[in-house]
Order: C-alpha cells, then sequence, then structure tokens
C-alpha cells in the first residue's frame, strides 16, 4: 500500500529512447520514506522549498515504477511527487543494451542540459559500479546474450513541445528512460546536483 505524497502534480512521463550502449543497473541503500502529513493544493516546488524554509541540498527523488510515481524527498520527508512513465517493458530490472527496460537501484547524475527534442534530459549515472557488478554475474550465469552490452545513456527527460498529453496517457514507451512531462521536469531541473542528487528506482 502506498502512502499518499503531501503534494501530487499532475502529470507523467514520456518514453524517450535514450540508451546507447550500456545497461544494467546500480543499487544503493536508500533512507527510509516519510510521508509529510496533511495533503494541501498543488503548488509550485520552487515555492514550496521556500514557503516551508527547506534546504534543497536535501533533495533525492525515489521512482516507485510499479505506481510509475516520480517523488520529490527532501530531509527524508515526502515533498511532492509527478506522474511518469517508463521503458517500452517496464517491469523487472535493465539487463542490457536495446532491452527497453528501465534499470532499478540508487543513482546520482552526471549532467544535465536543455534537449532540442525532449526538452530537458537529465543524465542518470547509469551504469555505475553496481551496475556492472551485475551484469558480470548475469553474464557468468548466462543471463546476457552473446554481444549484448550493458547499455547506457539512461535519463530523466521530457517531451516535444505540445506533446505533454503523451504522459496523461500513462503508457510506457521509452527505451529505458524515465519521461515526465515537460513542466514537472522544468521543477525538478534547477535542483539537479550532478554526482551528488541521488535518485533511487525501485520495481
Amino acid at each position: 500500500m502506498r502512502i499518499a505524497p503531501i503534494f501530487l502534480a499532475v502529470g507523467l512521463p514520456l518514453l524517450v529512447s535514450c540508451q546507447t550502449q550500456q545497461e544494467a543497473r546500480g543499487v544503493l541503500t536508500s533512507q527510509p520514506i516519510v510521508a509529510a502529513p496533511a495533503s494541501a493544493p498543488t503548488i509550485s516546488l520552487a515555492r514550496l522549498l521556500d514557503s516551508l524554509h527547506l534546504d534543497p541540498t536535501t533533495m533525492r527523488f525515489h521512482v516507485d515504477k510499479s505506481e510509475r510515481i516520480f517523488e520529490v524527498l527532501v530531509n527524508d520527508t515526502l515533498r511532492k511527487s509527478y506522474p511518469c512513465v517508463l521503458g517500452e517493458k517496464p517491469v523487472g530490472d535493465k539487463y542490457y543494451q536495446g532491452d527497453r527496460r528501465t534499470p532499478e537501484g540508487t543513482f546520482t547524475f552526471r549532467s544535465k542540459r536543455v534537449h532540442d527534442q525532449w526538452h530537458k534530459f537529465i543524465w542518470v549515472d547509469y551504469p555505475n559500479a553496481e551496475s556492472w557488478r551485475r551484469y558480470k554475474a548475469r553474464q557468468a550465469k548466462g543471463e546476457i546474450p552473446a554481444g549484448k552490452d550493458i547499455g547506457g545513456e539512461i535519463g530523466i527527460h521530457g517531451v516535444p513541445d505540445g506533446m505533454d498529453h503523451w504522459v496523461d496517457q500513462a503508457q510506457d514507451w521509452t527505451w529505458g528512460c524515465i519521461a515526465l512531462r515537460n513542466a514537472d521536469v522544468d521543477e525538478i531541473y534547477p535542483y539537479i546536483r550532478p554526482q551528488r542528487t541521488l535518485m533511487e528506482i525501485v520495481p
């Protein structure tokens, strides 16, 4: 059973073929999620942080694949959540490039930039050390098809201008990325600190 987020932003991610030649997953243990108490009208993330005098450097993200929810936590308290969409094959961890799965585990971010097709692209640090460990273990067990690389180029991104309805349809369509509506990507984008901000993706 899920804990209802204190602030819910309407929106869902789009799928973007954003993956090149690497894949797997990295997993790190995150701290427990504490839900904020009462519900409230949806307000922007920036206004929320300002009004509650919250430290944005404590922000981290939690993605629940089964619920298609992208959650924003500050000081380990759930502050806002957005609907999201995943890779075309949403169930299971990413094994190799081209499997169209969204990796599971705990990651940081490599960089972020404005994207000419997907509005903005926030590059997830996948594969990380844990991703490679799992990939090699799966190779040893014969679970990775011959010639398949680990994958990569996984990120959080928006959609082409005027196509937010792709997200609202709640259909998984990316090649492994996490897609959000453009306005929702804009809300989290300023607070992403490459190599520092954490994101946990769970089944």
